[in-house]
């Protein structure tokens, strides 16, 4: 598994655990309590990267939270951000944040990678709805920055 996509399934599990404790909207930041589902010397043997980048990604969607689930919200027409697969949410936290704060990851990259987490850990249907709320959040998300 690549670095990257290692770090953003460690992030998602991380804030999944968060969500599933209900833990998440109360978190000090910089987030240090260790990735979910890694003992201590399992974390330890992380590549440097891995454990950089996931702790990026973990502490980024913290501190914007409230703004992230205000646009899950409002581009999806059809469940608010409490109804939404706790898994699904998850991803969709950490892309919208990537779509908002990481301007050097391609849109079309963060889907992909959205649409792959979902396969691997949520269930087979469910990477359409990532795939769609995402691709409306980059439409307009693109429209905004033009403005």
């Amino acid at each position: 598994m690549k670095s990257r996509h290692l770090a953003r399934a460690i992030a998602v599990q991380t804030l999944y655990a968060l969500d599933f404790n209900d833990r998440i909207h109360e978190c000090e930041l910089p987030y240090s309590e260790g990735f979910a589902g890694y003992t201590k010397d399992e974390q330890e043997a992380l590549e440097t990267e891995v454990v950089l980048y996931a702790s990026y990604l973990i502490d980024g969607v913290l501190a914007h939270l409230s703004e992230i689930d205000e646009m899950i919200n409002r581009f999806s027409s059809k469940r608010s951000i409490e109804n939404i697969n706790l898994v699904d949410r998850n991803i969709l936290r950490l892309s919208i944040y990537t779509l908002l704060y990481s301007k050097d990851i391609h849109p079309n990259i963060v889907i992909d990678e959205a649409v792959k987490l979902s396969q691997e850990y949520s269930t087979e249907v469910n990477y359409r709805f990532i795939n769609g709320l995402l691709d409306t959040a980059v439409r307009f998300i693109h429209d905004s920055s033009e403005n």
